[in-house]
């Protein structure tokens, strides 16, 4: 099982950095709409095949985000 709330955590990262998941789009070189659709879907940022596996282990998984330090 996936511990995290992906959509909750990319909402609140946006907040606490004042970025949009519009302008995240825009960086990317992608739409809004294809980043509300990775957002809302966490099957495809984090792979059920590779899910089910650890679940067999007997194994949760949770996603930890650390801040990048500027160089």
């Amino acid at each position: 099982m996936l511990m995290n709330n992906i959509e909750l955590d990319v909402k609140t990262k946006c907040i606490e950095e004042s970025k949009t998941q519009a302008k995240i789009a825009e960086e990317l070189g992608t739409t809004p709409g294809y980043i509300s659709r990775i957002v809302n879907s966490k099957e495809q940022i984090v792979n059920k095949t590779f899910l089910g596996m650890m679940e067999s282990l007997g194994y949760n998984v949770r996603l930890t985000y650390e801040k990048m330090e500027n160089e």
